[in-house]
């Protein structure tokens, strides 16, 4: 009888320290995982401190896609329209004016810091598109 109650302890004390060491490692992953996309969140603060506007809110006012890429074309091409046509002589509104051109400067700032990252190459396809022009001139 003493020596299947001590079995059994001793089978009960491997599983609960298996069971701490399992949580602990899923801890340190968490811990991990926390701290790089805490870094991304912090510069996604400051651009949404810095911009006014979140990134969201930008791509709802430009009309465009929350969850599609954006491309420099487009940006100008939804920008442009939206900008002449809110003109003020047009009967349009200096705030929402101000607003398309905060919402464009907000996108930029995200495709510019993206960019730095690897991620999207707007300035790389604006210089494209620029010598693409001095070429053809």
């Amino acid at each position: 009888m003493a020596k299947q109650l001590m079995q059994i302890t001793i089978l009960g004390a491997q599983l609960i320290g298996r069971a701490f060491t399992k949580a602990l490692r899923q801890e340190l992953q968490y811990a991990q995982t926390a701290t790089q996309s805490g870094k991304t969140t912090t510069q996604a603060v400051q651009a949404d401190r810095i911009a006014g506007m979140t990134l969201q809110e930008a791509r709802q006012i430009l009309n465009m896609s929350v969850n599609e890429s954006v491309t420099a074309e487009e940006l100008k091409a939804n920008y442009d329209y939206l900008f002449q046509i809110n003109d003020r002589t047009r009967g349009g509104s200096f705030y929402l004016q101000s607003k398309i051109y905060r919402a464009k400067e907000r996108i930029e700032q995200e495709l510019k810091s993206s960019s730095e990252r690897g991620l999207l190459t707007y300035k790389k396809k604006r210089d494209e598109a620029t010598m693409k022009n001095v070429s053809t001139d």
